[in-house]
């Protein structure tokens, strides 16, 4: 919930000043709603769209929600399932793979967050807490399906908080979660499933983070709201 219209036409026209850094990365931005008509109009055609939330039912009395519908006008991609959806807004994994199903069957694709919190890394129900969410969110969403879904491994402690998790821990996390959905998808599709980490990157911590294996990318938070500092991310993750 950052930037007026104004403060992300300014910033979308210097993150376009910075595309030439881009190279083959694909650079995706989620700003606010009311903001997306207004940067669909002057973004580079390189960077694309993230709406930040979407309700799964196309339209109703459902005052204050976006319908995929209305995402889609501005969007190739919806963030479902973000911790802060999770934990502040009390968002269940029943109603976050609705939201999946929902995005799917509207061409949108769906970034799935999973994570876990503090308390539950402390008693080592890390890959309980991921197992849980990732087969709750992703029931019923078909083999050709996930194709179209990534998958952003956010540990909640470990966001906004200066805290980030290790390399090592954050390989961890993602190869459990590669090899918990080859058990529910083929091998070959999982192999190409983008996986991304989102917790605290910045551009010192990106380059050790994407080396990785099962790191296929950043969900980047505070850190983006600079334009200058995304584009050093950016750099460093090559």
């Amino acid at each position: 919930m950052n930037k007026s219209v104004e403060e992300a036409i300014a910033f979308i026209n210097d993150l376009n000043n910075n595309v030439s850094e881009f190279g083959d990365d694909e650079i995706i931005i989620s700003p606010p709603f009311t903001t997306l008509s207004e940067i669909s109009k002057i973004k580079d055609d390189k960077i694309k769209l993230c709406a930040q939330n979407m309700y799964f039912e196309d339209k109703g009395a459902f005052t204050g929600e976006i319908s995929p519908l209305m995402a889609k006008e501005f969007c190739e991609f919806v963030l479902i399932g973000h911790s802060e959806r999770r934990h502040i807004f009390k968002e269940p994994n029943q109603l976050i793979n609705k939201k999946v199903l929902s995005a799917l069957s509207h061409g949108l694709k769906p970034i799935l967050c999973v994570g876990e919190t503090e308390d539950e890394r402390k008693k080592k129900k890390t890959d309980s807490v991921l197992e849980t969410q990732l087969k709750a969110c992703l029931k019923n969403v078909s083999e050709n399906q996930i194709k179209n879904v990534m998958v952003a491994y956010e540990p909640v402690w470990a966001i906004g908080t200066g805290k980030t998790a290790t390399p090592e821990q954050a390989q961890e996390a993602h190869a459990f979660i590669r090899e918990f959905l080859t058990d529910m998808y083929s091998q070959t599709t999982i192999r190409q499933l983008k996986l991304l980490y989102g917790g605290s990157v910045k551009s010192d911590n990106a380059a050790e983070l994407i080396k990785e294996k099962d790191i296929n990318g950043f969900l980047i938070g505070g850190a983006s709201l600079d334009p200058q500092l995304f584009t050093e991310i950016i750099k460093n993750s090559k």
